[in-house]
């Protein structure tokens, strides 16, 4: 049994490029940045970045270069590919990307909203982004008026 299968979810490093085959499919490419932290052997904190070349096709390539940003976040799922072709100097060339079946869109770069951004001030911001909560009514809901 084989398996290639990718999951990475990362930062994008520039805004998705969209292109249109001669066929009349769409293919959108961008670059997604993932970090990793560790601890060394004395403590101290390290960090490795990997950038990694994303593809998509079709609808989900259009939708991808319509919504997706430079430094948002976004969660792919597809398959490693390596191409390979000849440089204008006669040197192999090689390429490895994801070919993306699945991606998900993060919060938008710079996150929050604007409400939550204006008042508080930059020094007192909070860590993560503020969630929406959702405010139901107070009203008491009577089982016997619900129609089924």
């Amino acid at each position: 049994m084989n398996l290639n299968k990718a999951h990475i979810m990362g930062n994008l490093t520039r805004d998705p490029e969209l292109k249109t085959l001669p066929s009349g499919v769409a293919v959108c490419t961008f670059g997604l940045a993932t970090n990793r932290y560790w601890r060394d052997q004395s403590g101290e904190r390290k960090q490795d970045t990997q950038f990694h070349n994303i593809v998509v096709f079709g609808k989900q390539g259009e939708n991808s270069a319509q919504y997706l940003k430079k430094g948002q976040i976004a969660y792919v799922e597809g398959r490693i590919q390596t191409r390979s072709w000849d440089g204008d100097d006669g040197q192999k060339r090689y390429r490895t990307e994801i070919v993306a079946d699945t991606v998900q869109f993060g919060p938008k770069a710079g996150g929050g909203s604007s409400q939550a951004a204006s008042s508080a001030p930059a020094a007192a911001a909070p860590a993560a982004p503020a969630v929406d909560t959702i405010e139901y009514p107070d009203d008491d809901i009577n089982p016997e008026d619900i129609p089924f």
